[in-house]
């Protein structure tokens, strides 16, 4: 029984289990195995210098990185809590209209094992860590990045950090 979820539901979930998606107008672009895509525009996200505010900046590489991870553990079967542990962000230009944020999994060693030895881990110890990288990026250019690790807790498990 597939568990993958479809573009407009999670679109739903985003908004109603996040509600600043909602609010910085987030929306999903793309969602595939290996990446995931959202997008928002300026005007929500405006800093006093009139381009995109480095905290919607952040959050918005957040949102595609917690998203990807979601996305796959639930196609994956798995029902779990998902939390960021850490994370940094590097800004490297201003973004001046609609800005994108793109998800892919830290190391995909060939095959993927990186994602196996994740899933693996949570299924024997009911926790597991995993690195995401998004990639911000405004009229075709990398405008900034973002590593972050993310946690994947059993129900039972309170130990996590982050949200």
């Amino acid at each position: 029984m597939s568990t993958a979820i479809s573009r407009d539901d999670f679109q739903r979930y985003l908004h109603q289990h996040i509600p600043l998606s909602q609010a910085m107008q987030v929306e999903l672009v793309s969602l595939a195995d290996d990446h995931l895509s959202v997008s928002a525009p300026l005007e929500p996200n405006l800093n006093h210098r009139g381009t995109f505010f480095g905290g919607s900046a952040s959050t918005l590489c957040i949102l595609s990185a917690w998203s990807l991870l979601y996305t796959r553990l639930r196609a994956a079967g798995r029902d779990c809590r998902l939390v960021i542990r850490r994370n940094s962000m590097e800004y490297t230009r201003p973004v001046e209209g609609r800005a994108t944020a793109t998800a892919r999994l830290a190391e995909p060693a060939g095959g993927d094992t990186g994602w196996e030895a994740f899933l693996q881990a949570f299924d024997r110890r009911g926790k597991a860590r995993i690195r995401v990288v998004s990639v911000l990026s405004y009229d075709g250019q990398e405008a900034g990045r973002l590593e972050g690790e993310f946690i994947a807790l059993a129900h039972d498990d309170t130990t996590g950090a982050g949200a």
